[in-house]
């Protein structure tokens, strides 16, 4: 259950600290978050959720996002023209974002499997 956006037009670093502020939550909840948050990265990355949830084919309710990865993307380099016929580079940084999901556990699954653990460690 995953979803991916090439070359946005954004750097890594100001995407990451929007993915960061989702990573390891619920679905539903990453949303409300994305939807209040007032960065210019947070509509495109909502986007990127809302297709990995619907990729996935499941509840919202039950998915909850095992990693949010932002990698470097392509750098397009411009120059801005300066004083005596120089030129400065400029570059334009653009990110890989990629969101996978997973299934949260029930409680009742979750419990078991600790009963399990510690029925076998006695």
């Amino acid at each position: 259950m995953k979803a991916s956006i090439n070359n946005y037009r954004q750097a890594p670093r100001k995407i990451r600290l929007i993915t960061d502020l989702v990573k390891g939550k619920p679905a539903v909840k990453a949303q409300a978050i994305l939807s209040r948050l007032i960065k210019r990265g947070s509509l495109p990355i909502k986007k990127l959720l809302d297709s990995a949830i619907a990729n996935s084919g499941i509840d919202a309710s039950k998915l909850m996002i095992k990693s949010a990865r932002v990698d470097k993307g392509v750098v397009i380099k411009r120059s801005m023209p300066r004083a005596m016929g120089r030129a400065f580079p400029i570059h334009k940084h653009t990110s890989n974002i990629i969101i996978e999901l997973s299934q949260v556990e029930s409680e009742k699954a979750k419990s078991a499997e600790s009963k399990k653990s510690g029925v076998s460690n006695t």
